[in-house]
C-alpha cells in the first residue's frame, strides 16, 4: 500500500537541499529563497531575519528600525507583568527552563495585557482605521461580551490600561519613537489622538495598543501580531526566571493587591 503521507517539505517559507547519505540533515537551508547559512548569517540582523520568516521578504530599512524599537520595548515587560512574574515563580521553585517559558506564555497569552489583547486591538484598528469619530463611538459604547471565545472578555477596551486612567511613561516613550520612525502610519495617528482616545475610553493607553499599531504599520496581520507579541516578550521572562532561581523563594516579590471582594474590607 502506498504511504498516503509525503516526506517532502511543502513550504513557501522554507526550502531545503538534502545532504547526500544523511536524511536527518539539510545541506542548504533557504528562507524565502535566501541561503540562511550562506547569505544571511553574519549579514542580516535578528529582526530582519524574523521579519523575513513571517513576511517572506526583506524589510525596508525604516521598517527594520521600527521593528527593532518594538522588539526592545517588548523584550522585558518587567516583574510586575503577569507573564514575567509567572516565570519568576517557576524559577524560584527550581523547575526546568521550559516550565518558565511555558508559564510566561500562558500568563502572557490572554486578553489582559497579553497576546490576545494585541490581536483584538489590531482588529479594532482594521475596523475603525484612523477615524477618530468611529473610535470615540466604539469606546463610549463597547459591544456586549458574547462569551463565545476561549478567552475571558476584558473589562476595558482592548489596547487600554486595566486599572489606570493614564498611560505609563514607557508606553508614551515607545509610541513617540515609533511615531517619529513611521510618521505616516497608525503609530503617528495614535500619538496625535492619544488624549482624545483616553478620554473616550476612561482608561490610559496601554503598550498593547502601541504594539498593535506598530505591528500593523509593519505589515503584519492580527494572527501574526498575536504570535509575535508572545515571542518578543520571552527574553525578559527567561532572564528574570534565571535570576530568581539564584535568589530563591525568600526574595520573591509579592506585590500588594487591593482586592475588591476581600471579606476583610467589610469588617470595621
Amino acid at each position: 500500500m502506498k504511504d498516503p503521507f509525503s516526506d517532502t517539505i511543502n513550504s513557501r517559507l522554507w526550502q531545503e537541499q538534502a545532504t547526500p547519505g544523511n536524511p536527518f540533515a539539510a545541506e542548504v537551508c533557504r528562507a524565502s529563497g535566501y541561503d540562511v547559512y550562506g547569505d544571511l548569517l553574519g549579514k542580516a540582523s535578528y529582526v530582519e531575519y524574523l521579519y523575513l520568516l513571517f513576511k517572506r521578504e526583506r524589510p525596508a530599512p525604516q521598517l527594520a528600525r521600527a521593528f527593532q524599537i518594538l522588539a526592545i520595548a517588548l523584550a522585558n515587560p518587567g516583574p510586575r507583568d503577569p507573564s514575567v512574574h509567572a516565570a519568576m515563580a517557576t524559577g524560584a521553585s527550581g523547575t526546568p527552563a521550559a516550565a518558565s517559558l511555558i508559564a510566561a506564555l500562558g500568563c502572557g497569552a490572554g486578553s489582559y495585557g497579553g497576546g490576545r489583547e494585541v490581536l483584538l486591538a489590531m482588529q479594532a484598528f482594521e475596523q475603525r482605521g484612523t477615524d477618530l469619530a468611529a473610535w470615540t463611538e466604539a469606546l463610549a459604547d463597547p459591544p456586549v461580551p458574547t462569551r463565545t471565545q476561549v478567552w475571558p472578555e476584558p473589562q476595558q477596551p482592548a489596547g487600554f490600561e486595566t486599572y489606570s486612567s493614564a498611560s505609563a511613561r514607557p508606553t508614551r516613550q515607545t509610541l513617540a519613537l515609533l511615531a517619529a520612525t513611521l510618521p505616516d502610519g497608525r503609530c503617528a495617528w495614535l500619538e496625535q489622538q492619544r488624549a482624545a482616545l483616553e478620554a473616550a475610553a476612561g482608561h490610559g493607553l496601554a503598550m498593547t495598543a502601541v504594539s498593535a499599531a506598530a505591528l500593523l504599520d509593519l505589515g503584519f496581520c492580527p494572527d501574526e501580531g498575536e504570535m509575535l507579541s508572545l515571542l518578543l516578550r520571552l527574553p525578559g521572562a527567561a532572564a528574570h526566571a534565571l535570576e530568581q532561581k539564584q535568589q530563591g523563594f525568600r526574595q520573591f516579590p509579592f506585590f500588594h493587591l487591593d482586592l475588591q471582594d476581600d471579606p476583610k474590607r467589610a469588617q470595621p
